[in-house]
């Protein structure tokens, strides 16, 4: 039972912040692949993780593709816009 809702919170929090993260990104005008690559490798370590747990596959296997995919999420942080800070 405990399992069920934690997956089920996992998704509702997954699918709100995603969904968030698409308004966000059209209110400011951000266009492109190459912005949304960090987000696109963090939102991955969170569905193969969920998918992991679900199939029983927490082993070195799935550690190992999240290690990669979250050093590639630190890799694209470079292409992420600039904010730039407003001085009042």
């Amino acid at each position: 039972m405990m399992e069920i809702l934690l997956s089920s919170l996992l998704l509702l929090a997954l699918l709100v912040s995603v969904s968030a993260f698409i308004h966000m990104r059209k209110k400011e005008g951000i266009k492109g692949w190459k912005t949304a690559l960090t987000s696109i490798c963090f939102y991955a370590i969170a569905i193969l993780n969920l998918m992991a747990y679900w199939l029983d596959g927490l082993g070195i296997v799935s550690w190992g593709i999240t290690i990669v995919l979250l050093m590639l999420g630190a890799y694209f942080t470079r292409y992420m816009p600039h904010v730039s800070q407003s001085t009042a």
